[in-house]
């Protein structure tokens, strides 16, 4: 049976999309805004605009002063921040019920007239913030630079998603005052955002608090990012490696696969579960375990919507072993995979992780708010939380197969190394 979460779903005359999902069972509300702009979207040459307006949405805007929206926020008991991925960057508070109107009003003043604040001093100094992001985040961290070198490999040069969110720091230097602003007004606007509210309001008033706030707000001239072209497995292996300041020589292999909220990306989730997802997973059990090649092995699916979605494997080689044995094993575990398929028990296994992760994830109202807002925005599927779970009940071992056989190969993966030793 299919969950039953109350979600209502409207649209605003500027377009907004408003998801009330009311929960009277704690007296706070999740207010989460997706904004249809990331990565993918920026062009050759202005790379990390999308990453710089997370920064800049918090240095004030029309009514409201610099750092003022974190600090009265924070003040009133609230929890708040900000993320930018390739596909999307969202902003999200949880509050107290008697701070929901406060929250909205901050909102949209932010969403709706930042630019009154973004100045060339503002421009400047949140410019050095991101610098300094990057050096804490990506080039002083150990395996800072693997998913940049993740995306460089897997995704083709010219491909939206071939470079990391925060971008280059040269075109971060070039980009100018007019450049910032164009950005804002090319993607920022009510008919390009979905607000979610999930939590101690109710429907009607949820919708009339988001016509009261945004309402006003006009509608933007929005610059739709073109499709590209569906990415297929490649077609021979891909590698680099790089020598760093790093614990353990680690091994990553990555895998396009099909596009998120498509059923063989469901069955690819499901696949790399039964890999690397649980303790009783094949690469734990031969690897780690059995083999003792490794020390850790972990797997991720990023769901994407531009024709591709990556797979990840990535395991830390042991002591006494290397990189090449541990390599060896994940791909024969892979020809294994994609040959036999999984058995009966690896699959209710793999299904029941995977029910208790989502069922815990949506019993948080901040998740079930960002899963609605993820739906919603990059699916137009308000209702995703109430299905996925009945949709994920009827994988089948032999579509694992199939998938695990045409998007998991040995041959379909880029290899990315990082080993011990002087950087660099």
């Amino acid at each position: 049976m299919p969950l039953d979460f109350e979600v209502h779903d409207h649209t605003l005359d500027n377009g907004l999309r408003v998801v009330v999902a009311p929960d009277p069972s704690v007296p706070v509300v999740a207010v989460n805004l997706w904004v249809n702009v990331g990565s993918r979207h920026e062009t050759p040459g202005h790379t990390g605009l999308a990453h710089l307006f997370e920064h800049l949405m918090f240095q004030g805007s029309r009514n409201v002063a610099e750092g003022e929206h974190m600090r009265v926020l924070m003040g009133h008991g609230s929890r708040l921040n900000a993320t930018t991925w390739f596909d999307r960057t969202n902003y999200f508070e949880t509050v107290p019920t008697g701070v929901l109107d406060l929250a909205l009003w901050l909102e949209a003043d932010r969403h709706g007239y930042l630019l009154d604040a973004v100045t060339q001093t503002c421009l400047d100094n949140q410019r050095d913030v991101v610098k300094e992001e990057k050096q804490q985040r990506y080039d002083n961290r150990p395996y800072g630079h693997a998913l940049e070198d993740l995306y460089g490999l897997v995704f083709p040069e010219d491909h939206p998603y071939h470079h990391s969110t925060i971008g280059s720091m040269a075109d971060l230097d070039a980009a100018t005052l007019d450049d910032v602003h164009d950005f804002f007004k090319r993607h920022y606007g009510p008919n390009n955002t979905v607000l979610t509210l999930v939590g101690d309001v109710g429907a009607e008033q949820g919708i009339e608090l988001a016509d009261k706030y945004f309402g006003g707000i006009p509608r933007a001239d929005i610059a739709l990012a073109p499709r590209t072209e569906p990415l297929p497995p490649l077609t021979a292996p891909l590698r680099f490696e790089r020598t760093d300041d790093v614990p353990d020589d680690r091994l990553y292999l990555a895998f396009r696969l099909p596009p998120d909220h498509t059923r063989d990306y469901l069955v690819a989730e499901a696949a790399f579960d039964i890999l690397s997802g649980l303790a009783t997973s094949r690469l734990y059990r031969r690897a780690v375990r059995s083999e003792q090649v490794a020390t850790h092995v972990s797997r991720s699916c990023m769901g994407l919507v531009d024709g591709v979605s990556l797979g990840l494997l990535t395991a830390d080689a042991a002591e006494d072993s290397s990189i090449d044995r541990v390599e060896e094993v994940i791909c024969e575990e892979l020809t294994r995979l994609a040959d036999e398929g999984p058995t009966g028990a690896e699959m209710k296994a793999a299904f029941a992780d995977f029910e208790r992760g989502w069922l815990q994830a949506l019993a948080v109202h901040e998740e079930r708010a960002d899963t609605i807002s993820q739906s919603t925005l990059l699916h137009d599927d308000p209702q995703f939380i109430n299905t996925h779970l009945d949709d994920a009940a009827t994988v089948t071992a032999d579509e694992v197969r199939r998938v695990a056989s045409e998007w998991m190969r040995p041959d379909s993966r880029a290899v990315v190394v990082h080993k011990k030793g002087a950087a660099a």
